[in-house]
């Protein structure tokens, strides 16, 4: 018998099957993203299950920090600059008695100081200065741009970087518990809602910096992204198993979830998506505009006495 003869149909068909790039849908994944790996590092491995390189991130998670991490696929990639804007939560520790180079576990510690006759009334009274809207300096080891190369690279290469202060709002620092497991070190655990472009690192420092001891963070968990939370968040093991659908929350959806809603009539779909204008309906923007059959047409503000695009989010 020929090898010809020996071939099996329904099998090369299913191998047929298998080679065809089957790409995961527009929209956004609630991940929880592990310890040791970078957002860069969570949105590589979404492209491989996803099987497009078409994807990002709303806000960078440091490598020591866990909990939300909003990914865009496709077309809601253009939702993210909207998301990396909203506010934050997190759950932190916050370790006094040591300062370190990048105010946190994963610097070489600089200075230490014995914290253990700091007073848990002296602890609560630098997180209440810490409260509000507050003036604060970004860690050195950041993301930010100084002349064009990132801060962190240029400490790391030796340099001395000075960040200007930066007008963030810190709406809740709650202090859950105070741990004296160490003579010389006070472990504090936080719960933090702030604004976009606040550092819970910095938090630490300047804590640490009020009460004359230094501070650093150990611990850090983000457990809410705007109305995103850990609730839906999806585990990189658990999306691994369901690739390559790992989207969680279709463009549509997604948009309804995250901005207030207007729907169009047939006619104003058709000139939204051509880019055209349409009369204001009085929503405080930006907001999502729907077609009569529930899909997205596009992310419009309202200026000058018209409702217009800020993206058009329709198929083309």
């Amino acid at each position: 018998m020929t090898s010809a003869a020996r071939r099996c149909p329904a099998r090369d068909a299913r191998r047929r099957l298998a080679g065809l790039a089957v790409v995961s849908a527009d929209g956004l994944i609630v991940v929880d993203k592990p310890g040791g790996m970078t957002s860069h590092d969570v949105v590589a491995r979404i492209r491989r299950l996803a099987r497009t390189r078409r994807v990002g991130h709303g806000g960078t998670l440091d490598p020591m920090a866990t909990g939300v991490l909003v990914i865009g696929v496709g077309r809601a990639t253009r939702l993210l600059t909207y998301v990396i804007g909203a506010g934050k939560s997190y759950t932190a520790t916050i370790r006094l008695g040591q300062a370190t180079v990048t105010d946190d576990a994963e610097g070489e510690v600089v200075r230490t100081t014995p914290a253990g006759r700091v007073t848990d009334d002296a602890i609560r009274g630098a997180l209440a200065a810490l409260t509000g809207e507050i003036d604060q300096v970004p860690s050195a080891v950041s993301a930010i741009k100084v002349n064009g190369q990132r801060a962190y690279k240029r400490v790391r290469e030796g340099a001395s970087v000075d960040l200007p202060a930066r007008r963030v709002t810190v709406s809740r620092l709650d202090l859950l518990a105070v741990r004296r497991d160490e003579p010389d070190v006070v472990d504090v655990d936080v719960d933090v809602t702030c604004s976009s472009g606040t550092y819970i690192r910095a938090i630490a420092r300047d804590a640490g910096l009020a009460l004359g001891v230094g501070g650093h963070l150990t611990a850090l968990r983000r457990t809410a992204v705007g109305g995103f939370t850990l609730a839906e968040a999806a585990t990189l093991a658990e999306l691994e198993e369901r690739a390559p659908e790992v989207v969680t929350l279709p463009l549509a959806a997604a948009a309804d979830r995250f901005f207030p809603r207007r729907d169009a009539s047939a006619a104003e779909a058709t000139v939204l998506s051509h880019g055209g204008p349409l009369d204001p309906a009085g929503i405080a923007g930006p907001y999502a505009v729907f077609d009569p059959a529930g899909g997205l047409i596009a992310i419009v503000s309202e200026r000058d006495g018209r409702a217009r695009a800020e993206i058009v989010l329709a198929p083309a």
